[in-house]
């Protein structure tokens, strides 16, 4: 405990940091994209039950005690000055999540998140690989793009979209994974796990992987595009195994976003997690009318870790929430 007060990360990691700040403020300056700062506070909170945010009870208003929510993503407001007509916007902020400690994961970690209005998530993609080589100085880092349902298909030879679950249970037996045979999950649920334990582990391992089209029910606030297989158009990168970044082509319509937030908050009470309050002035953001765009959430703690060549989140950070 003697030393508790020095850096966990190296100098030099702490350095590598500060040049991939400034590498990515020129990169946008370039490209005219504007940096944006919004609340890290805030009396709404996403509903997404896979999330859960750290709060306060303060009287901040003076109007008396209320509760508040640390930002687990800028998305909400930032989406709020897209519809006020902002243009495309880019925000670096600290983010907090709950219940995220481990090799990979920190309850406070900084994002790097932004909106591009008139993009597809194809040309976003296009920008997201070239954002990476830009600060990997790596102009010939290879990349390759796959559908969820191709991955699933022709690495594990099940339908993610159509297979049963006692054949998704079976594939995870058959895959080792030792829990499987005493799981209970719905489709959603054995993806997930095969993903991470089965598939994740694979990707980006020859340069950067993006995997996209997923599952509608895991459209989070992505658009979806009906067909005979409808698709969330929605998008994962990965490299060097590790899941860097969610983008998504995003959802305008309010009255579809509302219906999401009501699902959400049905699973989280299924799941006897606590009730949030969804964000009303998103939703009336999105009545006034959000301008068509894609979107994207970069971990700028994880890209660094790929950049210096670490295995753990702690070797980038200064002070872990240990010595913090």
């Amino acid at each position: 405990m003697a030393d508790h007060w020095r850096p966990r990360a190296s100098l030099a990691a702490v350095r590598a940091r500060a040049r991939l700040l400034a590498g990515l403020r020129g990169f946008f300056a370039e490209r005219c994209v504007l940096e944006v700062e919004t609340p890290i506070l805030s009396a709404a909170a996403n509903p997404d039950p896979a999330i859960e945010p750290l709060h306060l009870d303060a009287d901040l208003t003076g109007a008396g005690p209320g509760r508040w929510y640390l930002q687990t993503s800028p998305e909400l407001p930032m989406k709020r000055l897209l519809a006020a007509g902002s243009g495309p916007i880019y925000q670096v902020c600290k983010v907090f999540r709950a219940d995220e400690r481990g090799r990979r994961h920190h309850p406070e970690f900084t994002m790097l998140e932004w909106y591009r209005p008139g993009f597809s998530l194809d040309d976003l993609m296009d920008e997201m690989a070239a954002l990476v080589r830009c600060l990997a100085a790596d102009a010939g880092l290879a990349e390759e793009r796959i559908t969820y349902r191709d991955l699933f298909r022709d690495r594990l030879g099940v339908d993610p979209s159509s297979s049963q679950l006692q054949t998704l249970q079976s594939t995870a037996v058959e895959q080792g994974i030792a829990s499987a045979r005493a799981l209970d999950l719905d489709r959603d649920g054995w993806l997930d796990l095969l993903l991470s334990h089965c598939l994740e582990p694979h990707l980006g391992q020859g340069g950067l992987t993006f995997l996209h089209d997923y599952p509608p029910s895991q459209a989070a606030l992505a658009r979806i595009v009906p067909g005979e297989r409808p698709v969330a158009r929605r998008f994962e990168l990965y490299w060097r195994g590790m899941e860097l970044a969610n983008g998504f082509d995003e959802l305008a319509d309010a009255d579809q976003q509302r219906l999401r937030f009501e699902q959400d908050l049905a699973v989280r009470a299924g799941r006897g997690q606590a009730p949030l309050p969804p964000d009303g002035h998103l939703l009336a953001a999105l009545g006034h009318g959000l301008p068509a765009c894609s979107g994207v959430a970069l971990g700028l703690d994880r890209l660094l870790l790929c950049l210096c060549g670490h295995d753990h989140i702690d070797q980038v950070l200064a002070f872990p929430v240990e010595r913090a």
